[in-house]
């Protein structure tokens, strides 16, 4: 199997050569480009054939956030992971619906790294766990939109299924668990996706979370 293709995102060159250092000798990654700003990022992606984006937040030119719903658009299959800091939340929040699959800290150390990058390469989602309480608890905390879809339409299978989602379960691993084929747990997929009106898999994780349909510890 071929190396993993990274960008790295990030408007401090200290970041990025510490995130390198952590991550040039293990193996099966691949650091191929590295940008300072949302605006380099979409160049390096429109050039290089990039499998996963290690995005800074707040940057000059244009932010994580923006660069990342423009790289999204032209290049869905990419997949990416936000750099944090502490007093993040609220961009963290915009980052996920932008199409994130987690975030980690700058100050994370190489093992997380792995696990985060290893995670959302395998369809599963990766939060660091300095700031996720504080995410998830003003979530679950914030009054859901009159018109936002009911949760009573979920039926108790799908909940069994969501669940498994906001566990990081893979299609495969729901299947085993449930005892179902990876087709019918594809089907409860999408009926939850239109119920919920989310977009992604981050979408559903955030519903669930907000209508208080999982316990989170």
């Amino acid at each position: 199997m071929s190396d993993v293709k990274i960008l790295l995102v990030d408007d401090h060159d200290i970041v990025r050569d510490g995130i390198r250092a952590l991550l040039d000798n293990e193996v099966g990654f691949n650091i191929v480009a590295e940008a300072e700003n949302g605006v380099e990022a979409l160049e390096a992606c429109d050039k290089h054939d990039v499998q996963l984006v290690v995005m800074d937040i707040n940057m000059p030119e244009m932010d994580g956030i923006e660069a990342t719903e423009k790289i999204k658009e032209k290049h869905p299959d990419i997949k990416f992971l936000a750099l944090t800091m502490m007093d993040e939340d609220e961009h963290i929040r915009k980052m996920i619906k932008a199409g994130a699959s987690g975030y980690i800290l700058k100050s994370s150390d190489k093992d997380e790294f792995v696990d985060a990058i290893t995670a959302i390469l395998n369809g599963r989602h990766y939060f660091s766990e300095d700031t996720t309480k504080r995410v998830m608890m003003d979530l679950v905390q914030s009054s859901a939109p009159k018109d936002e879809p009911d949760p009573s339409q979920i039926t108790p299978r799908e909940r069994e299924v969501l669940k498994l989602i906001v566990d990081q379960y893979t299609n495969q691993q729901i299947a085993d668990e449930l005892n179902i084929s990876i087709r019918t747990v594809d089907a409860h997929r999408r009926n939850l996706l239109d119920k919920t009106e989310a977009k992604n898999t981050a979408g559903l994780v955030t519903y669930a979370i907000k209508h208080d349909l999982v316990d989170i510890e």
